[in-house]
């Protein structure tokens, strides 16, 4: 039964409603549970029981929070378009069931899709760098879709700029810093398009099997798709590797994009600009973003941990490709 205090919360009438209105005849929701691991939204599973096919779950986003309720409207017709747009692809994404991006019907703006199979994976453990390299496969793989030009998504946006950038305190490394907002403060390159995912990390993709048997079962959170340069998703999900796993991961994965046959990728101040750009929306020390990855279990990923992580991460950019 729908425990009407417990995942649903309170007021949630009219969401449950419409999600019912997208069931078949004789299909009801039967049990509801939070989904670990968001942040700009709230995710509850559905499971459905139906007399004839057997059961099955579904997947509900509502976005609750101010800020991203007033851009709900935007954010879900555009993960709703992008849902149709995969339908036909190899990309293992959710199946559209409704969207009502106004919230019209609900009490918050929300989108109902299909539930994948698998689960994130973020451990600190020995398969770490095997879904790493699946990682680098699958972006390589979303980067190679291609979208007519009326299908394209909107261009990318940045996520910080030089002005907006929160310089951490009492690191000792204040020049490291200041030679990082250099590098950002200047146009962007020259780019080549793609399809982006745009939010590409360990934590928006599913996982199954271990071993020779590990395997990525589902891609998920489309809501900042957008078409830009393979570097930026190259970037983000570099900074997120460097922030669970360390520095030379975060560092090795442009490596294994580029060996899983990605998309050509800027070299030398031009790469370092695109990996700032993206390391530097983290700072001063990651701690939003890792808020749903320490309800998954990473709970040793603590405020300095991840200072101090992207700092090293900022350096080893440098010595790098400066």
């Amino acid at each position: 039964m729908i425990d009407d205090g417990g995942p649903w919360g309170q007021g949630w009438d009219g969401t449950r409603r419409w999600v019912q209105g997208h069931l078949a005849p004789g299909e009801r929701i039967a049990r509801v549970s939070a989904l670990k691991g968001g942040w700009t939204s709230r995710m509850r599973r559905l499971d459905v029981e139906c007399a004839g096919t057997g059961p099955y779950a579904l997947v509900l986003r509502s976005f609750v929070k101010p800020f991203y309720r007033r851009h709900a409207p935007a954010l879900l017709a555009r993960e709703a378009g992008v849902l149709r747009l995969l339908e036909d692809s190899t990309v293992p994404a959710a199946r559209l069931v409704g969207v009502d991006g106004e919230g019209a019907a609900c009490e918050h703006p929300s989108l109902v899709m299909t539930h994948l199979p698998g689960g994130v994976r973020l451990a600190e453990d020995g398969e770490a760098p095997a879904r790493a390299a699946l990682l680098a496969a699958q972006l390589a793989a979303v980067h190679a879709l291609e979208v007519g030009e009326r299908e394209r998504p909107r261009t990318w946006q940045a996520w910080t700029a030089a002005d907006r950038v929160v310089v951490p305190e009492g690191t000792g490394r204040a020049r490291l810093w200041a030679r990082a907002v250099e590098v950002i403060d200047a146009a962007a390159p020259a780019w080549q398009g793609c399809f982006l995912h745009r939010d590409f990390h360990p934590g928006n993709v599913l996982f199954t099997g271990s071993g020779g048997q590990l395997a990525i079962s589902g891609v998920v959170d489309w809501v900042e798709t957008s078409w830009g340069p393979a570097d930026l998703d190259v970037a983000h999900c570099s900074t997120a590797l460097a922030l669970l796993h360390g520095p030379e991961a975060g560092l090795a994965f442009a490596d294994r994009y580029t060996a899983a046959g990605g998309r050509a990728l800027a070299t030398g101040r031009d790469h370092l600009y695109w990996r700032l750009l993206d390391a530097l929306a983290f700072a001063p020390d990651a701690q939003k973003v890792a808020e749903p990855w320490r309800e998954l279990g990473r709970v040793d990923l603590t405020p300095p941990v991840l200072a101090k992580r992207l700092e090293d991460y900022v350096q080893a950019l440098f010595d790098r490709y400066a």
